[in-house]
């Protein structure tokens, strides 16, 4: 397989507040290019765009292809299952969702250290293995979000883990928190390939602050802004796939672009990323990748990615400009989801948030600025 894959997470949609209403037209013409260039990864899951994208599988992808044209990966999260019971029943819905009689990859989905137990408890691990056994199943993984440390115990403790999915960026490559290094290097002593999630950040790494850009531009103007990241990525040898969630037709034409025949970066061109790396990360104000999963149980209904794209642009262009349409753009969002101040701390964004983020801190940095 070419080492680009289209997840399914931040697709088209036709209501910008309605993450469900997926544009299935510009999606089947989004796949097309897609398969068209030899492309043929696809990354879905349970609860992506409101529990439609698997069903967006279906129309788009499974009802137009044979099923040998593509690879198609889904997973199981934590927070819908309390039993092997309730994971067959799901597993069941997702084949009646895509319509496909066997995933080639499926993945225990989101792993951290509060969530592990109760994986271990419901013998998650068992359950994906006689999945496998039943053929329901080609390839069995997990995706991961804490410590290199626990994820070099999971893979001892569970070496019959085929690969892993890790969030691997070159804005998180040294950091401390995500540990994209760290964990990329832990899997790579354990000979388990990575699956790349989040190489651009959800779309940092595609809207660098200008002398970053400037960077990029100089070396090679004809490579966009996110093209750098995908690359990073995939430059890495232990590293299998590389994920991109992409929105419109011309990031899908834009990737396969630059992904067709890859070429990994130079030594002169990792030192540029690196650079670029130091100026994104002394500028940014919150690192949010927007992958709202923290959006679907807060009981306020507050647009908690969506205020913090605005926050992060306002902190980058309020040094340079009188005034921005992002005060004007958060009024709107308010007239349809609760105010960042509206925020009462019960901390559920928090537990479930893979970034590990103070969002409740965020919040209300983000309610002083706008005013409330």
């Amino acid at each position: 397989m070419k080492k680009l894959g289209f997840g399914f997470m931040r697709l088209p949609l036709l209501d910008p507040s309605d993450e469900a209403s997926i544009d299935l037209e510009q999606v089947k013409k989004m796949v097309d290019i897609f398969i068209q260039k030899g492309f043929s990864y696809f990354d879905t899951a349970w609860m992506y765009c409101g529990f439609q994208s698997e069903n967006a599988i279906k129309s788009a992808l499974v009802d137009r292809y044979p099923r040998e044209a593509f690879t198609l990966a889904t997973k199981l999260h934590s927070g819908f299952f309390n039993s092997p019971e309730d994971c067959d029943l799901i597993f069941r819905q997702q084949q009646e969702k895509t319509d496909v009689e066997y995933f080639d990859y499926y993945l225990l989905h989101g792993i951290t250290a509060e969530h592990y137990p109760k994986f271990e408890k419901c013998g998650c691990f068992e359950w994906l293995q006689e999945k496998k056994r039943q053929g329901l199943v080609k390839n069995i993984g997990f995706s991961f979000h804490d410590s290199a440390e626990l994820l070099d115990r999971i893979l001892l403790e569970h070496p019959e883990m085929e690969f892993v999915q890790l969030q691997l960026n070159y804005l998180d490559w040294n950091s401390e928190w995500i540990q994209s290094r760290k964990c990329y290097e832990t899997a790579a002593r354990h000979g388990v390939p990575v699956i790349v999630m989040e190489p651009v950040k959800g779309g940092t790494l595609a809207n660098v602050p200008e002398e970053a850009a400037e960077l990029f531009k100089k070396y090679d103007e004809s490579m966009s802004i996110s093209s750098w990241a995908i690359r990073f990525a995939a430059s890495l040898e232990n590293v299998m796939m590389v994920l991109s969630g992409m929105s419109n037709i011309e990031q899908v034409a834009d990737n396969v672009g630059y992904m067709q025949d890859f070429k990994p970066l130079s030594p002169k061109e990792e030192e540029m990323v690196r650079q670029a790396a130091d100026i994104i990360g002394s500028k940014i104000a919150v690192p949010c990748t927007g992958c709202s999963y923290c959006t679907a149980g807060c009981p306020k209904h507050i647009a908690i990615p969506q205020y913090f794209s605005l926050y992060n642009e306002e902190m980058l262009e309020t040094a340079q400009k009188n005034w921005t349409p992002n005060m004007e753009s958060y009024k709107q969002l308010t007239q349809t989801f609760g105010k960042a101040g509206d925020c009462i701390g019960c901390g559920r964004c928090e537990g479930i948030c893979p970034q590990h983020l103070p969002i409740i801190e965020h919040l209300r940095s983000v309610a002083e600025h706008f005013g409330e």
